[in-house]
């Protein structure tokens, strides 16, 4: 996975008027493949809890305390791919074991293939682009508040944007 070509970003609804976006910084990736349509993908990615970034060092320090991602004793997630299936054209569904906090979990997200292109370095590189969701409650990160009108204050749906851009190894 090229990280300086790639992102991972993250979007929740607070006070369930706004979303407040955040990103990891460090993280890595890998897909191995034989076809060319990427049908037999083995596919791993980690992110470093601990370079998550909203822009805002309170709620950063927040999200890493146990409230949330108790960075001290989960200090990643993971995801292990287990089927790319090809649903027609550049898109495909990504099934794969998500691991975050205290939990692993199935998830399925949508993926869609950008291309392949040669850089002007002569490297081969792959796109996609990746999203989905997640019930953050599923993996224990419960912490909320009710704001005085009954709303909660950090909705418990997280929508998840993936660019990846990925360098053939040779």
């Amino acid at each position: 996975m090229d990280p300086a070509h790639s992102e991972i970003v993250f979007k929740v609804r607070h006070m369930m008027i706004t979303n407040v976006s955040g990103t990891f910084n460090q993280f890595s990736g890998k897909v191995l493949s034989s076809k060319e349509d990427f049908t037999d993908a083995e596919i791993s990615f980690e992110a470093d809890l601990n370079s998550v970034s909203t822009r805002n060092e309170q709620r950063d320090e927040h999200l890493k305390s146990p409230d949330f991602f108790d960075v001290a004793n989960f200090p990643s997630l993971s995801f292990t791919g287990k089927e790319l299936k090809k649903l027609g054209g550049n898109e495909y569904e990504l099934i794969g074991e998500l691991s975050l906090h205290k939990e692993k979990r199935m998830i399925s997200l949508d993926a869609e293939f950008m291309g392949v292109a040669i850089d002007p370095w002569g490297q081969v590189k792959a796109g996609f682009e990746i999203t989905g969701s997640l019930d953050r409650f599923d993996y224990g990160l419960n912490w909320n508040l009710t704001a005085e009108d009954g709303t909660v204050v950090v909705d418990k749906t997280i929508k998840l944007a993936i660019n990846a851009q990925f360098i053939k190894q040779i």
